[in-house]
């Protein structure tokens, strides 16, 4: 660029002929002349298109190959080194691949999406699944996060579920408005089936039922994405890999979901203190503006749950989403209605809740609850030993040593007895009949009325009272009457 400079100005300036500056410049007089009619190299100039004597004849074979490619997976499209050896053995292509490679990355680089800068109006949402590892309860699991974004002032909500399902789904928006103190206007989502059951032409979906109940309840408009075009929604997708990389990195470490949200919702408290690049307000600030235009909060919150009917079977077991949950056996085939919530499922004969157990997302798994069976049990002493739902109930020991015992007195009699003992449960807590179990086993009095009068004590906080009269069952025990002689003897022989 120097010497084009003063080529330039010995002839525009100076005055040399363009024969002087090319003797001068040791330069040929055809490229002064170019010099002096441009005042910065133009570069070069291609003034007719290249052949290709070997590839020409086939370009139309691999631009054929790539429209094609666009309905096929991603992950099963042509590469360059794929149309090469196709050109080569159904084509008789005779050329190099350096060639093919080129064409085939022009081509590519001239189909690529181009995209509009989009701006976003208050009250606007976008929400999303997205997954992340963390270590729970000391294993390494991979955990869903149901993630809101508000484009307008970046604000932000997470949380933490075992399974992407739509018990997740409603209740993590129920939480996301509870957080954001409001309802957005409008939600946008993806095709997900927990909100689209069908997609129809022209753009319109069919809703779910679950989507549809949410949707009336909170009263917001839903948007959806085109089908295979996440970037429709891109804040929301760039949100979910900023939370694994800010919030989730290192691997966290909880022992229960309720302490991974409590920590999610407290970050994105956090993240409300900053202020991004282009801004001159906080994402607080901004979300002022959101909670002015939002839709408010109706005065119940929806019952983020999956309903389904069921029926008890003769093991008084009722089936849900693979797994088996028990009930109390009085209920044995009748008629229930089963709520499927993200860590419980609820069990209702008519208006009465029946029964309640931690949700399992394992399958073909059995939930029981020992409590359930002990009635049936108790009619039916003989199924003790083998009775499945008291093999993983993990009972103190004493209460081992307490069967022992009966079953020695007693036999058959002292199995029923240890089953009535167990019935306590029903109305007492553990730690309550432990400490009473203990205690009768230490005074030699194990039977059902003496343990229930001890725990009875324990509970009304008054010292127990064992009389033979009331609790005719109880060991009997002789006790002579005092003797002064007695007494003396044992002073003469201390002396």
């Amino acid at each position: 660029m120097n010497v084009y400079m003063r080529v330039r100005r010995a002839c525009l300036v100076e005055g040399k002929s363009v024969r002087g500056a090319a003797q001068e410049f040791g330069l040929n007089r055809r490229t002064v002349q170019k010099m002096l009619e441009q005042a910065v190299p133009p570069g070069y100039r291609r003034k007719y298109t290249p052949s290709r004597p070997k590839l020409g004849p086939h370009l139309e074979f691999i631009d054929q190959i790539l429209r094609d490619d666009k309905n096929s997976p991603k992950k099963q499209r042509h590469t360059a080194k794929r149309i090469f050896v196709r050109l080569r053995e159904e084509r008789g292509y005779e050329g190099g691949y350096t060639m093919v490679k080129e064409y085939v990355a022009k081509h590519r680089i001239r189909s690529k999406e181009m995209f509009c800068p989009l701006t976003h109006q208050p009250g606007m949402a976008q929400a999303d699944f997205g997954e992340a590892w963390i270590i729970m309860g000391g294993i390494k699991q991979k955990t869903h996060l149901c993630v809101m974004d508000l484009p307008q002032s970046d604000g932000c909500f997470a949380k933490a579920y075992p399974r992407e399902n739509t018990e997740a789904f409603c209740e993590g928006h129920v939480s996301a408005f509870e957080f954001f103190g409001g309802v957005p206007r409008k939600i946008l989502y993806d095709n997900t089936k927990i909100i689209v059951a069908r997609i129809l032409g022209d753009g319109k979906r069919q809703k779910t039922r679950a989507f549809c109940e949410l949707q009336s309840h909170y009263l917001f408009e839903e948007g959806f994405a085109r089908v295979g075009k996440g970037n429709d929604k891109g804040k929301v997708e760039n949100l979910v890999g900023y939370i694994r990389r800010n919030f989730l990195v290192p691997l966290p470490q909880f022992e229960s979901y309720e302490a991974l949200n409590a920590y999610l919702a407290k970050c994105c408290q956090e993240r409300q203190k900053d202020i991004l690049n282009g801004h001159k307000e906080t994402i607080g600030e901004r979300l002022k503006r959101d909670q002015e235009v939002f839709l408010p909060l109706p005065i119940t919150s929806y019952e983020a749950c999956h309903c389904q009917a069921g029926r008890v079977s003769s093991q008084s077991l009722v089936h849900y989403k693979g797994n088996a949950y028990s009930v109390p056996v009085r209920y044995g085939y009748r008629d229930v209605w089963v709520k499927g919530y993200v860590h419980e499922v609820v069990i209702s004969c008519g208006a009465e809740v029946i029964a309640r157990h931690q949700r399992c997302y394992g399958y073909g798994e059995t939930i029981f609850n020992p409590l359930h069976y002990l009635p049936l049990l108790e009619q039916k002493i003989g199924a003790l030993d083998q009775a499945a739902p008291l093999v993983n109930w993990g009972l103190p020991d004493s209460f081992q040593k307490l069967k022992s015992v009966l079953e020695k007195q007693e036999g058959k009699a002292g199995k029923r007895e240890y089953v009535r003992v167990l019935r306590l449960l029903e109305n007492f807590k553990l730690e309550e009949l432990e400490k009473a179990v203990s205690e009768a086993l230490h005074l030699g009095a194990v039977r059902y009325e003496a343990i229930k009068h001890l725990v009875l004590c324990q509970v009304d906080q008054r010292p127990p009272q064992l009389s033979l009269v009331d609790y005719p069952h109880l060991p009997a025990v002789s006790v002579k009457a005092t003797n002064a002689i007695d007494y003396t003897q044992l002073l003469g022989g201390r002396a």
